[in-house]
């Protein structure tokens, strides 16, 4: 079972994630979840047919859905800490004296920049759930990630209707489907693996960690 580290512990109350396994979130209760982390786009600097355009294509993308999807926005704050560190392995080994002072100029730049100015970072999930065949999906909003992960008890009976490779094929096929519609909004979509999962989770339930990256993580959440 992968193991992910959770602040207090009545957080697993509320979170009921029994292991993150092949980039699927398996719940407790029988349900799974993927986590497609979407690209950013700046709707404002559009021109206003370009405006209507993607309206309309986010539009007809949700219209599609037969099921539930959870949008989730997720903010904080952005440290740098690993990129000042490379700037300074870069800064040692410069042999040349104007291009160390000038390193040196802009380490202490952006050191004092970050340290005055909060820098936001937001990145931008859609969670997609299955329940699986003894549930009918109930298609309304939901709030915050532990809303969509807590979930209703299944019996022994109904969580043997259906086998793990079942969920997993009906999981990604639906999927698919959500990155195929947000890709025609114009926006880049790619479902999480393990590692990311592992990460994302840490990060949200150890807010003192900011930004931790665990080990063999392939790259940032």
């Amino acid at each position: 079972m992968s193991e992910i580290t959770f602040a207090p512990d009545s957080t697993q109350q509320f979170v009921e994630i029994d292991e993150i396994k092949d980039g699927v979130v398996l719940l407790k209760s029988g349900g799974v979840r993927s986590v497609v982390m979407v690209s950013g786009i700046n709707f404002e600097l559009k021109s206003e047919e370009e405006q209507e355009m993607i309206t309309g294509a986010y539009q007809n993308f949700l219209n599609s859905l037969d099921f539930s999807i959870q949008i989730v926005v997720h903010s904080r704050k952005l440290n740098i800490d690993r990129y000042l560190a490379k700037m300074q392995d870069i800064y040692a080994q410069e042999p040349n004296e104007l291009l160390k002072n000038q390193l040196s100029e802009y380490i202490s730049f952006i050191h004092g920049f970050v340290k005055e100015n909060e820098i936001m970072t937001k990145q931008f999930f859609v969670v997609v759930p299955y329940e699986g065949a003894a549930f009918a999906d109930v298609k309304k909003g939901f709030s915050g990630f532990s809303k969509l992960f807590s979930s209703k008890k299944k019996s022994e009976t109904q969580a043997a209707q259906e086998s793990l490779d079942q969920k997993k094929i009906q999981i990604r096929q639906r999927v698919d489907q959500v990155i195929a519609g947000i890709e025609r909004i114009g926006l880049r979509a790619v479902p999480l693996q393990d590692d990311e999962l592992l990460e994302l989770f840490y990060n949200l339930y150890n807010p003192e960690a900011i930004e931790k990256k665990l080990p063999g993580s392939s790259k940032q959440a």
